[in-house]
C-alpha cells in the first residue's frame, strides 16, 4: 500500500490536492456511458468529451479499465451522422418550422457502439469517431483522429489515424490478452506492477507465460 491507502476505483480525485485528473467510473450519469475501473481522464470532468449521445440511437460508448485519456479528448458519437443516401444532407427533422419526419435508422449512417478497450492510452486532442473498437493496450498519438478500428497493443497516428508499429510481437500480445491483468485483484495488480513496467520484454513474456 502506498501511503498507507489501497487504490479505490470510487474515489474522484486519486491524486490528492490535483482536481485535475479524475477516476471517471464515479462521476458518470449517463446510462449509456460505460466505463470501467480506475480508468482516467486528465480533467476535471468526463462527460462533455462525449458529444451527441443521444437517446434515441441507442448507441453507447463503452471503456474499459486502467485507460488513460488526455486532456481535449472527444468521443463523437452517432448522433453526429446526417443522412447521406439523400440529395441533401441537411437535417431539416431537428430544427423548428422545417417539415420533414425523422429518416429510419436505416437511412443513417449509424455505426454501433463505441468501445475501448483495457489499458488504452488515448493521447491529447485526439478525436475518436463514432462505432470505431480500439483493442487492449492501444495507443493513439496526440491529435489523431481515429475512424477505424484498432488492433490490441497497436500504435495509431495522425488524421486519419493509422498504424504505426505494432508494440509487441505476436506472442507476447497472445500473452496478455490471455493475461487479462485488469481483471485481477488489486493485490495480483499490485504484485504484477515490476513484470507490467519492465523494459526487459523478453523477461516479461517468460515470467507471464507461466501465470496463464
Amino acid at each position: 500500500m502506498k501511503d498507507g491507502k489501497i487504490p479505490n476505483p470510487n474515489t474522484i480525485h486519486p491524486i490528492a490536492g490535483y482536481d485535475k485528473e479524475i477516476y471517471i467510473k464515479p462521476t458518470i450519469t449517463n446510462k449509456n456511458i460505460i466505463v470501467g475501473d480506475f480508468t482516467y481522464i486528465a480533467d476535471s470532468e468526463f462527460e462533455s468529451h462525449v458529444t451527441h449521445l443521444y437517446e434515441w440511437n441507442d448507441d453507447k460508448l463503452i471503456i474499459g479499465k486502467f485507460c488513460q485519456i488526455a486532456s481535449g479528448v472527444e468521443f463523437i458519437m452517432n448522433g453526429a451522422n446526417h443522412q447521406m443516401n439523400a440529395v441533401s444532407t441537411f437535417p431539416f427533422y431537428t430544427l423548428e418550422g422545417w417539415e420533414q419526419i425523422p429518416p429510419s435508422k436505416d437511412d443513417l449512417p449509424l455505426k454501433g457502439d463505441t468501445v475501448i478497450g483495457n489499458d488504452v492510452w488515448i493521447g491529447q486532442n485526439a478525436v475518436i469517431l463514432p462505432g470505431v473498437h480500439i483493442g487492449d493496450g492501444a495507443i493513439i498519438g496526440a491529435n489523431s483522429v481515429v475512424g477505424s478500428n484498432v488492433d490490441p497493443y497497436t500504435i495509431v497516428a495522425g488524421n486519419p489515424a493509422k498504424e504505426i508499429r505494432k508494440r509487441f510481437d505476436n506472442d507476447l500480445v497472445e500473452v496478455l490478452e490471455k493475461l487479462k491483468w485488469w481483471d485481477k485483484s488489486i493485490e495480483e495488480i499490485n504484485s504484477l506492477i515490476p513484470l507490467l513496467t519492465s523494459s526487459d520484454l523478453d523477461k516479461v513474456k517468460k515470467e507471464l507465460e507461466k501465470m496463464i
